[in-house]
């Protein structure tokens, strides 16, 4: 058995927890994210205000994914949310340029293979 399979069988009981105290306090959560975003916000004098409001927004999602994990109604149990409005972009991935295009071949600024 692996470490990470490990790592999973341990922390396995702590998630049902995790999640039921996030369904029971989402409001709660959601609040503290606001004032924490405030604070920061003001802190910084409104310098990084759309860093800020998108990071809570991320937090803010997967906190609620979180808390409605184990739902078993018709938006419980991992179904995807509705698309946005038409023209939107998805959420960022994290990803700044694809590996490979269609047809397998590195964009022209990507680093060379390392093997």
């Amino acid at each position: 058995m692996g470490l990470l399979n490990n790592v999973k069988a341990k922390l396995g009981p702590a998630k049902g927890k995790v999640s039921d105290l996030a369904h029971r306090h989402e409001d709660k959560i959601h609040h503290g994210l606001d004032k924490a975003a405030r604070v920061v916000d003001k802190r910084t004098k409104g310098k990084y205000s759309d860093r800020i409001q998108s990071g809570t927004g991320k937090a803010k999602g997967a906190m609620d994914r979180l808390a409605h994990k184990g739902d078993s109604g018709p938006d419980g149990g991992g179904t995807t949310p509705p698309p946005g409005p038409a023209g939107t972009m998805p959420p960022d991935t994290g990803r700044t340029a694809p590996l490979r295009d269609a047809g397998g071949t590195p964009p022209p600024d990507a680093p060379p293979p390392t093997s």
